[in-house]
């Protein structure tokens, strides 16, 4: 019993060291990309370790890992940052000069930029996940992630209700943000990520046997 219980701590022990190398990973590659450059194939390589960890691949050698994703993905995961950053500063934009409107037009802008940022939202919630699992054409990413995250909306609002859950902890306990920031964000939009795809491929299949 005693013996069981050591082996549990460990493992435990194991897992919070895991979590917190891999977060201070991301934040010296994304520091290494001079952020702006380094941030999103940091993030991709973190998904990508995250992503392996969910399913049951977790004796993957971390640092090689992160490394080879890192420079492999570093072109395309920026060209996509880059169009990601566009379309976020321009429905930005959108609702500030909506600020200047009034009356009819006020409300129908309204609306019409609510349902852009909400697919937006989608977007970014499901855009991560979609990367890493699927091996697409550049903008096929963008369109898979909406559909994807349109498809599983109840989960999108799950990921959401995780991702503040983790910031209000950040937040509260703001020494862990160094250790476990990112990788937490990371795990819960993956976990709805691989929840997903799962679902889908299940519905996939029961299609093709009905027809």
């Amino acid at each position: 019993m005693f013996g069981k219980s050591v082996g549990k701590l460990f493992t435990v022990c194991e897992w919070i060291m895991k979590l917190a190398y891999v977060n201070i990973l991301w934040f010296l590659f994304t520091a290494a990309g001079l952020v702006m450059f380094g941030f999103m194939p940091a993030t991709v390589a973190l998904f990508t370790i995250v992503r392996k960890w969910l399913l049951k691949e977790i004796d993957i050698p971390i640092w090689r890992t992160f490394l080879t994703v890192y420079k492999n993905e570093f072109r395309k995961s920026n060209i996509l940052g880059f169009i990601l950053a566009v379309c976020g500063t321009l429905i930005y934009i959108d609702f500030q000069f909506l600020l200047s409107t009034e009356g009819i037009t006020q409300l129908v802008m309204s609306i019409f930029l609510l349902i852009i940022a909400c697919f937006y939202l989608i977007l970014l919630s499901f855009f991560f996940p979609v990367y890493v699992h699927y091996d697409l054409k550049v903008f096929d990413y963008l369109k898979y992630a909406v559909l994807l995250g349109a498809l599983n909306f109840h989960m999108v609002l799950f990921m959401l209700a995780g991702l503040s859950a983790a910031v209000f902890l950040l937040l509260y306990v703001p020494g862990l943000i160094p250790f476990f920031s990112a990788v937490s964000i990371s795990c819960v939009l993956m976990s709805g990520g691989v929840y997903s795809f799962k679902r889908v491929q299940k519905l996939q299949m029961k299609a093709r046997v009905a027809g």
